[in-house]
């Protein structure tokens, strides 16, 4: 196995910014969810960004571009997302998002973003046709995403198809999406495959929606995916979760969502308050209390003692430990942020599972500002992944440190030990 050359490294070991996160928790004595055990910034990306276990047994991982089967040690080239793309018509684009496993059937499960869209420039990241365009397939993969089974467009049962594949949704006209990383496919305990994705919709008039001063607007749109006896998925979708416009204008944006141990399933989404500063920024949430089937009524997303935070308009990830824990990492700011900034500080905390609140006490600011950051410009902490180490239970965060509205990056790799207990209001 070729092994990816190392980058150079800056290194700090675990002194970093507990001690700033005081402001968070007024008098309580705080009980921080995590420390932090290793540090490394380098100017690319570690091959475990994205990655996933990819095997039941065996401590594989792959990512869209990479892959071990050392448990990280080393990795080589993964080509089979790549192969999956040859000959597309010019304009067209594949790329695969976010990837589960399912352990009962050792199955890998990659969800892609895809746009058939003739001729479209590969230059532009985020092309506003894909607002029209975008839709979604699905890959299955029985030998660690090696190979793929399936390259399919995800279309809802009965009278759907690619070009309608749910109700509300026709591809061209509006569209459906995953946002970034957070919005990774789980495995209920009853089996389901569940896809949090965010959809655009239409107006009275048939056109694309889109109240004052939102850039976009989308709701959350949970994809409900059952087994089939010819060994593929059977796609519904649940009611959409739309979001009150006079809070947060751009609806609710790259939900995430992780199966507490009760088994209900939380969704934290991302809002805006559209650089309007009487609108406070925050999180939003919704639960399931029937496997994904319905969703409630979205709230402001708050610690578990009731109390508010703010958070720019950025992604988040939540991720389930093998311990039952639940994390969450994602910006938290000290004054109302506008719009989408700042993306700092960059704060992991567990998640009351009686509450479903952020165990405000738990919170750990992982990265922040410093003076040399100021020296480069904007700094944006977001696009983060999160992972468990299967042989350490350490959870691995990775992420870029950008600068200059995303026109340099450098990348973050933290090793994270979980505290024994955390406090909460329950």
């Amino acid at each position: 196995m070729s092994t990816a050359a190392a980058p150079s490294v800056r290194v700090c070991l675990a002194l970093l910014v507990v001690s700033s996160c005081a402001s968070l928790y007024a008098n309580e004595s705080p009980t921080p969810c995590v420390t932090i055990v290793h540090r490394e910034v380098t100017p690319t990306a570690s091959p475990i960004y994205k990655a996933i276990y990819v095997d039941a047994k065996n401590n594989r991982l792959a990512a869209p571009s990479w892959q071990s089967d050392d448990n990280g040690q080393t990795w080589a080239p993964l080509r089979s997302h790549q192969a999956l793309a040859k000959d597309l018509t010019p304009g067209f684009r594949r790329n695969p998002t976010t990837m589960t496993l399912d352990e009962s059937r050792n199955c890998v499960i990659s969800i892609v973003n895809a746009l058939d869209t003739p001729e479209l420039d590969p230059t532009i990241a985020e092309p506003p046709i894909a607002q029209q365009t975008y839709y979604l397939r699905y890959r299955l993969s029985l030998d660690g995403g090696r190979s793929w089974l399936c390259d399919d467009p995800i279309v809802g049962v009965g009278d759907f198809d690619a070009m309608h594949p749910f109700a509300d949704l026709w591809i061209g006209k509006n569209a459906i999406y995953l946002g970034d990383n957070g919005c990774a496919p789980i495995v209920t305990k009853s089996g389901r495959v569940l896809v949090p994705a965010q959809m655009t919709v239409l107006d009275e008039q048939g056109q694309l929606y889109k109240p004052p001063r939102a850039h976009t607007y989308t709701e959350a749109a949970v994809l409900i995916g059952e087994w089939t006896a010819g060994d593929r998925l059977a796609w519904r979708m649940a009611p959409r979760v739309a979001g009150d416009i006079t809070q947060t204008v751009r609806g609710l944006i790259e939900p995430t969502i992780a199966e507490m141990p009760d088994g209900r399933i939380l969704m934290v989404m991302r809002g805006s308050n559209s650089h309007d500063p009487s609108v406070a920024a925050t999180k939003w949430c919704s639960v399931s209390s029937d496997d994904g089937e319905t969703w409630s009524k979205p709230q402001r997303w708050t610690y578990d003692d009731g109390t508010s935070f703010y958070s720019p308009s950025s992604m988040c990830v939540l991720m389930r430990h093998s311990s039952g824990r639940v994390f969450w990492v994602g910006n938290i700011t000290p004054e109302n942020p506008d719009g989408n900034l700042p993306r700092f500080p960059l704060a992991i905390g567990e998640v009351d599972p009686q509450t479903l609140g952020l165990i405000r006490s738990s919170v750990v600011i992982v990265d922040q500002k410093s003076e040399e950051d100021e020296k480069q410009g904007r700094l944006d902490l977001s696009h983060v992944h999160l992972m468990e180490d299967r042989e350490t239970g350490e959870l691995i965060l990775t992420y870029p440190r950008a600068h200059h509205s995303y026109r340099e990056r450098e990348f973050a790799l933290l090793r994270l030990s979980p505290s024994s207990t955390t406090n909460s209001t329950n």
